[in-house]
């Protein structure tokens, strides 16, 4: 994993979402899943570039990143 100096990764670019205010509704909502946040607040649809990082967020609860988080296509 290599760290980019400077970057801070916070939000979905396309839909402008916050990944803070997706954690929120995931836990407000008990989402444990890309799909099942989406029923609640659409994001991601577009480039689907901020999947691997909503994934890490239901994982461990991490709303900003300063690294790159791959990821696969899955949701």
């Amino acid at each position: 994993m290599h760290r980019h100096q400077g970057i801070c990764i916070k939000r979905c670019v396309c839909s402008r979402v916050d990944f803070a205010d997706l954690k929120e509704l995931a836990d407000l909502h008990g989402a444990e899943t890309i799909p099942q946040l989406q029923a609640i607040r659409e994001f991601g649809v577009n480039c689907r570039l901020c999947h691997p990082y909503v994934r890490q967020m239901l994982r461990d609860g991490t709303t900003e990143f300063s690294h790159i988080v791959h990821g696969d296509e899955r949701s």
